[in-house]
This record gives structure tokens, sequence and C-alpha cells, in this order.
């Protein structure tokens, strides 16, 4: 082989190579004690982008509370009755603009009879504002007061970019494969790698444990294995991803499954992945009735929330702006539930 073909043989390797690499310059912002490791890595290309994302939408002038109140003036109102005409009507147009801009009011309703319940969106719709307000009112030990509104997902798309079904199981049959485990897709949503790539299903609706290293001697009752190890691996590489940071953000280098010592995140996570559990389990599944067929996924299973549904790889959805200190209707009332019940779901 002559000498420029070996070079160019060569370049076109290395450019294979450094196709998965982030060009730089990279900034580094120390996160925990010196000589931890605990550095968070930005690319300032990406956070530009990130920023150009994440911009609040202006808000729609306030309006007066006082008046008729919209149960009463309009048929069929069973969650924001409460609100004055005014103030429903804000928030109705609010929402619009949120979720669907191009299709309008049309999207939920039917435009010859606005109380009427025929469009299964508008099921869905009400539904979801009874999540939202239960988000803000119960789950404060992960969004704080910064709270959460139908633009925090949405983001002008009628369905959110960040969704997630079950994944169906493996066919039976002659593979020279054999069983993968539910592993080696390359699976965007656990960044490209070969972990199992269904991480939600067992920790997001389910409530298996969410281990790497066991606390026993085998054989005597030490489950946790490199297998299960694995999912867990997979669900922290979501996190990472959707939150646009590094391991560090949540956890002491000096030991990962250690809570002495961690950041103050690692908490708010813990909550983060309870409150994704209580939506998918109590908000989301019970609609799988209403959603017609080409809504649901492969195995019938309605669409669910995971950590990149709100934070779409900022490290808090919307980089921490609070939407929702312009709309105080959507704070509540919760479900009354207290922080103790709320964790153990």
């Amino acid at each position: 082989m002559k000498k420029s073909q070996l070079l160019l043989s060569a370049g076109l390797a290395l450019l294979v190579l450094l196709t998965g690499c982030e060009r730089p310059p990279i900034d580094s912002v120390q996160h925990g004690f010196r000589g931890t490791g605990m550095v968070q890595v930005y690319n300032p290309r990406t956070m530009e982008l990130k920023a150009e994302e994440n911009v609040v939408p202006p808000s729609l002038p306030a309006l007066p509370g006082d008046g008729p109140k919209a149960g009463q003036v309009y048929k069929n109102v069973k969650v924001l009755g409460n609100l004055s005409v005014n103030e429903f009507t804000r928030l109705m147009l609010s929402m619009t603009s949120w979720i669907a801009p191009n299709e309008g009011c049309v999207y939920c309703h039917n435009p010859a009879n606005l109380a009427e319940d025929t469009k299964y969106t508008k099921v869905v719709a009400r539904r979801m504002i009874e999540m939202t307000r239960h988000i803000n009112a119960d789950w404060k030990s992960h969004v704080a007061e910064t709270g959460v509104t139908c633009y925090t997902c949405h983001r002008g798309n009628p369905v959110p970019n960040n969704i997630w079904f079950k994944e169906p199981e493996q066919a039976k049959g002659a593979d020279f494969i054999g069983d993968r485990a539910g592993q080696n897709l390359a699976a965007d949503s656990v960044g490209s790698s070969s972990l199992p790539s269904d991480p939600f299903t067992p920790f997001l609706l389910g409530n298996l444990d969410i281990r790497v290293n066991g606390t026993t001697a085998l054989p005597n009752g030490n489950r946790h294995s490199i297998k299960q190890a694995e999912w867990t691996y997979g669900l922290m590489t979501h996190m990472s991803t959707a939150l646009g940071v590094n391991c560090t953000y949540c956890h002491n280098t000096q030991s990962f499954s250690n809570w002495q010592g961690n950041p103050p995140q690692r908490s708010t996570a813990w909550y983060g992945i309870r409150m994704a559990r209580d939506l998918n389990k109590d908000y989301m599944e019970p609609l799988t009735s209403v959603f017609p067929e080409h809504r649901l996924g492969p195995t019938g299973d309605v669409p669910k929330a995971n950590c990149a549904t709100c934070h779409q790889g900022a490290y808090k959805p919307l980089f921490g702006q609070s939407m929702l200190k312009d709309h105080p209707q959507l704070a509540g009332p919760g479900t009354g539930l207290d922080k103790t019940t709320l964790a153990k779901k």
C-alpha cells in the first residue's frame, strides 16, 4: 500500500475515533473539596445552545382575581372552577401557547361545544393540570419553590420531546445472539452505551433497589449482582445526560454509595426519582384507556416521564427560572400526602 493511502486510511480511522469527542475548549468548575476529583465539566458551545433552548416565554399580563368564578359561568369545569373568569381565561390562553401554539384551543376542545369531553386530549389535559398542582404542592422536596408549569415539559409541543415507553420483550426462538438481557442496543436512553436500555421500567415505574454493591456476603441475601449494577448504571447515565452534569454533581467520589459528605443535590435527586415514579404510577398509567392506540407504545402502554422530560439537558429545568410565580393558580392544591408517604412511593 502506498504511503499516501496509509496516511488517508490513518486519517479516516482518526476521524471515526474522534466523532464521539467534543471539540475544545472545555470549561471545568471545582464542585467539591480539592483533591476529591469532584469537578463539573462543561462545553461552552453546548451551554450556549442549552441557554437558547431554556428561555422562558413572556407571561401574559396578570388580571384581577375578582368577579364571577369560572365554575359558575362555564360548564364542566372540574379542576379550575374556583378561579375567576379572568384568571381562568388567562391560564387557558397560556396553556395553549405552551402546549399547542399551532393547533390552538381546538387541540383539546370541540369548537362547537367547548364543554364537551369528546376529545381525549381534553381529558388528559385536565389530569395533567391536577398532576402539575400535585407536583408544586406535594413535591417541594424536589421542585422547591421554583415549581413547574405545563411549559416545563412541553416547550411548545403537544407531546413533550422526552417521554418513554416500556421496551417489548426480546423475541423468542432461534437467535444466535442469545438472551441480551435488555442490553446491547446502543440506545440514546443510556448514552449509546451497551447498558440496559430501559432503566425506567424497574426504577421510575417499579421500585426496585437502585444499588451497585451488596452489604452482605454471598450467598445470604446479597442480590446486588453485577447484572443488577448495570441496570443502576443505566439509570445513572440517563440522569447525568438528562441534567447535563457529571456523576459528581450528586455523589462524593470518596464513596459513591455512602451518603456522608454528599452534595445536597443527591437528596434532591432521591426525591426526584420517587416523584417520577409517583407521577407515572398514579397519573400516567391510569390514563391508558383514554389514549388512542396510535399514542401508545409498542407494548400498549402510555407515554411516561423521566428526568429528561423536565430537565432537557439542564441541571435545573429552565436553568432554575420560575414560571410558577406568574401562574400561582398551578401551585395547588395538592393531594395532602405528607413527605414520608410520598417518599415510599
